[in-house]
């Protein structure tokens, strides 16, 4: 099995993997040794803080051995991914790959022996979603019926949140005046809208008005944000983008938590007061991100 989205498993199956998350967080020492002896090859195309810090770690505490690779350092831009992953499977009991484009990801599925886990990619992030859900279920005390409003651009961490959060019974909005085309997803969108739990508006106050979480992300991707070739796209977007910041003042009279998957641009998509108010959970957040990899590891890998 791997795991590309959240396509392939049921909403039974994703509420007991948030389950089963926060069940190891609470209780780390029972779980010191369950992937002993067991190898975990990471992937790197992108850069990464959380994703690698909290599968290394994972793995590590899990009583497993993490392998990282740098994508530059190895043939894999040289030769057929296939061929490469025909190899790389042989040597390990688990792959988690952060790539540029699903596509490759999916070559590495087909040719690898062993899983294959998606650790970013421009159209899904299914271990920062599985992170989000176990935050809001701590803090909220259920999934169902939580109300959660993700601002921004509609992207790869807005595509499996509508795929998270409709599976697992929160009543997801998202305001978003940005859809990355690169992102899109047509059939994911159509089934979440028959669930009746995701709305989509350009109403931002209206939206956090009774919303329990408010969530935001990042307007340019990270390989971007300092780029000279897209310094024009990165002014565009923020002009654009400015009045949809989460700030003091769109969070006056509001009691929701605020949530951000980082890396943070301050005073872009969110102020530097509202990170660090008394409502953030953002470094709750990225902290959970470690339980998530443990859960997925143990579901794949054990």
């Amino acid at each position: 099995m791997h795991l590309n989205n959240f396509k392939e498993l049921s909403s039974q199956q994703l509420n007991d993997l948030v389950d089963m998350a926060i069940e190891v967080k609470q209780h780390p020492k029972k779980h010191e040794e369950e992937l002993e002896q067991k190898s975990l090859a990471l992937i790197f195309q992108k850069t990464s803080t959380r994703t690698r810090v909290s599968f290394e770690v994972a793995m590590t505490q899990l009583g497993g051995h993490a392998l990282y690779i740098d994508w530059r350092t190895t043939n894999f831009g040289l030769s057929d991914i296939g061929d490469e992953m025909q190899y790389l499977s042989r040597n390990v009991d688990g792959i988690m790959a952060r790539l540029l484009h699903n596509a490759d990801l999916q070559k590495m599925m087909q040719a690898s022996r062993v899983p294959v886990i998606n650790g970013c990619d421009e159209m899904y992030h299914p271990s920062q979603c599985l992170a989000d859900l176990i935050t809001i279920k701590e803090k909220h005390g259920s999934l169902k019926g939580a109300k959660l409003v993700y601002v921004g651009v509609h992207n790869n961490v807005c595509n499996s949140l509508i795929e998270g959060c409709t599976k697992t019974g929160v009543e997801l909005t998202t305001v978003t005046p940005i859809f990355n085309e690169a992102s899109r997803d047509q059939a994911l969108l159509d089934e979440a809208k028959q669930t009746g739990l995701w709305t989509a508006t350009l109403d931002l106050k209206g939206a956090v008005a009774d919303a329990d979480f408010v969530y935001t992300d990042t307007w340019v991707d990270m390989e971007f944000f300092t780029g000279a070739k897209f310094a024009a796209e990165k002014e565009k977007r923020l002009k654009q983008m400015m009045p949809y910041q989460i700030n003091a003042e769109l969070l006056k009279g509001s009691n929701a938590y605020v949530m951000h998957d980082m890396p943070i641009h301050r005073g872009y998509e969110i102020s530097a007061e509202t990170v660090e108010c008394e409502k953030s959970v953002i470094y709750e957040q990225a902290e959970n991100r470690l339980y998530s990899a443990k859960a997925i590891l143990l579901e794949l890998l054990k």
